[in-house]
């Protein structure tokens, strides 16, 4: 199995995004199934389980809680703080006060009274970088967190709030078909140290060969907001994804594994968080690191599907302007 830094703990390098058993991806599942999947992963060896205070509104915390907080100190705890959802409305609030209350009440959900990293979500622009930090910081000082994160930021800020005080990881979506990373914050963390933990590794699921059409995800599902679902753009990725299934074949994995190897394989200080509801998929998604995928069939893999192949953005406008990374 494959270790890696993160934090200072070495966790596994594939670990699990706990958003779609609470949030997003149409209806959530039962409880009880998320209950079982929390379980069955730890069982079988996942030691990062990463949520946010967003997800289901409190539902994601909750459910670790009752699932495997009575093994806390056997698993790396991520969470995160920023977003803030009101109704329709989305915004973002990482003003120290704001920070200071959202773990505690993260850490009532969780059921723990320390979680191993925090996040901010997103950038927020209206508050100075250094009051967030030192927030952050504080938090360290208390015992009430390990160390702070940052998620979808820009190389810049990164470099800002680290000289501040030093950040543990940088999340961002990061996969075969979203690249943004490479336009600097794949470098900046390689440099400083620092953590990347990649969310989105199979391109929210359709990099796992198993979405044929847009019209299987459900009206719930915020990939039908999303350009490369859509009826313009899907014909083209869908036919990526295709040849990249094939190519998976050929290698002895599906094209899930595929798609984590190659993520993995552009850093040792790269994670993965692919996120699932599925007990068979999560399976799949950690038996990547047992796999020994020939280089030349990731680097294939990422000449097939590229930020230059890919059919549209990865965001609406709406959404992408809340993203502070940059972009192509």
């Amino acid at each position: 199995m494959t270790k890696r830094l993160l934090a200072g703990r070495e966790v596994a390098a594939i670990g699990l995004g706990c958003m779609n058993i609470a949030w997003a991806y149409g209806e959530a599942p039962d409880r009880a199934d998320a209950v079982s999947l929390f379980r069955h992963a730890l069982d079988a060896g996942c030691d990062h389980f990463d949520t946010a205070n967003i997800y289901g509104m409190g539902v994601s915390e909750e459910t670790l809680r009752e699932a495997i907080m009575d093994r806390r100190d056997e698993f790396f705890l991520a969470t995160k703080t920023g977003i803030v959802l009101e109704g329709e409305r989305r915004g973002t609030d990482c003003r120290p006060e704001s920070i200071a209350a959202s773990i505690d009440a993260s850490l009532k959900r969780l059921g723990t009274d320390h979680v191993d990293l925090f996040y901010m979500h997103r950038l927020d622009r209206d508050t100075p970088i250094a009051d967030s930090v030192g927030a952050m910081a504080r938090l360290i000082e208390a015992g009430k967190i390990g160390a702070y994160g940052v998620s979808e930021w820009s190389s810049a800020h990164i470099r800002e709030a680290h000289a501040v005080h030093p950040m543990a990881a940088v999340q961002t979506e990061y996969s075969l078909w979203t690249r943004n990373v490479e336009l600097g914050a794949l470098d900046t963390t390689r440099e400083l140290g620092i953590a990347l933990v990649a969310f989105s590794p199979v391109g929210r699921g359709a990099l796992c060969g198993e979405i044929t059409a847009p019209e299987q995800l459900g009206g719930k599902d915020i990939r039908l907001s999303m350009p490369r679902f859509s009826a313009e753009h899907w014909p083209a990725n869908l036919a990526l994804i295709e040849q990249l299934a094939a190519l998976a074949a050929e290698a002895g994995a599906t094209p899930a594994q595929l798609s984590l190897a190659w993520v993995l394989a552009q850093g040792e200080h790269l994670h993965a968080i692919p996120g699932t509801r599925s007990i068979a998929h999560f399976d799949q998604n950690h038996g990547t690191m047992t796999l020994d995928i020939a280089p030349e069939v990731i680097a294939r893999a990422g000449e097939i599907i590229n930020q230059q192949t890919v059919s549209g953005h990865r965001y609406s406008p709406t959404m992408n302007a809340s993203i502070d990374t940059e972009d192509y």
